[in-house]
């Protein structure tokens, strides 16, 4: 009895590792993000951008508050004259605004990254929605009326703030404009990658994607699926449970390959 209890132990299987609980949590937070994301977009316009305004309006103040708890408020070292004083130059009492707009405190800072922020995403979802994408034409809008409403609540600038709002708008959409460019110039693939962009999408389907880099290694360009064989794909080192998978997907979807 005790030796066929021992020969049990050895041979019961290991017992499986323990789950990491960071990568359970980090998982959960990216399910519920999913499903926050897709129970929003099924929601009215109006609704969708009232909630992406609040909700990067809270994010937009928490980081200036943070910000601004770093930094040392400077904005009382920076003396207002009184509006009625004689003499007063308007130039010069904007700039003393512009100062205090950027060297608040906490609840400065909070404040105008909330109104950056909410205004910004609210006018990015809005637009979204109207235009089905996401580019250069819908961030500029969204950053002139982040720009916009952020010198009507700082109040800087000179007396006009109509004049001001539009002037802060249009900085705001330029250098937008700019980052954007910069970044899609950035983001832009490989010129190679543009021919192989059908292979990825086919092997991203089939969850192979980690043979990519062998298509690319064999020259297998989406020119040459057509003509795809078991050997060219065991020449570049594919098992044969994937090289089965990737010719079934072929004989079995013929005009997929001919849009490539």
């Amino acid at each position: 009895m005790d030796g066929k209890q021992g020969t049990a132990a050895v041979l019961a299987p290991p017992s499986p590792p323990p789950a990491n609980p960071v990568a359970q949590l980090q998982a959960r937070v990216k399910e519920l993000e999913s499903g926050f994301r897709a129970w929003l977009a099924k929601q009215p316009t109006a609704m969708e951008a009232a909630i992406v305004t609040a909700t990067s309006a809270a994010q937009g103040a928490f980081i200036g508050a943070l910000m601004g708890s770093l930094t040392s408020d400077a904005s009382s070292a920076i003396p207002t004259p009184p509006s009625n004083a004689p003499g007063l130059n308007p130039e010069a009492m904007a700039s003393l605004k512009q100062a205090q707009a950027f060297a608040g405190g906490p609840l400065v800072q909070a404040r105008n990254f909330a109104v950056m922020t909410g205004t910004n995403a609210g006018i990015s979802c809005v637009m979204r929605r109207i235009r089905g994408v996401e580019d250069m034409q819908s961030s500029v809008v969204a950053a002139f009326g982040s720009g916009a409403m952020f010198s009507l609540v700082s109040g800087m600038g000179g007396p006009n703030q109509a004049l001001n709002a539009v002037t802060s708008g249009l900085f705001f959409a330029l250098v937008q404009g700019g980052l954007f460019k910069i970044g899609e110039k950035f983001s832009q693939p490989p010129a190679d990658d543009v021919l192989y962009s059908g292979t990825k999408r086919m092997l991203t389907n089939l969850g192979l994607q980690n043979y990519e880099k062998n298509f690319k290694k064999g020259l297998l360009s989406d020119a040459t699926l057509p003509l795809l064989t078991d050997s060219a794909l065991r020449d570049v080192n594919i098992p044969p449970g994937p090289r089965l998978l990737i010719l079934d997907h072929i004989q079995r979807n013929p005009e997929v390959v001919k849009r490539w």
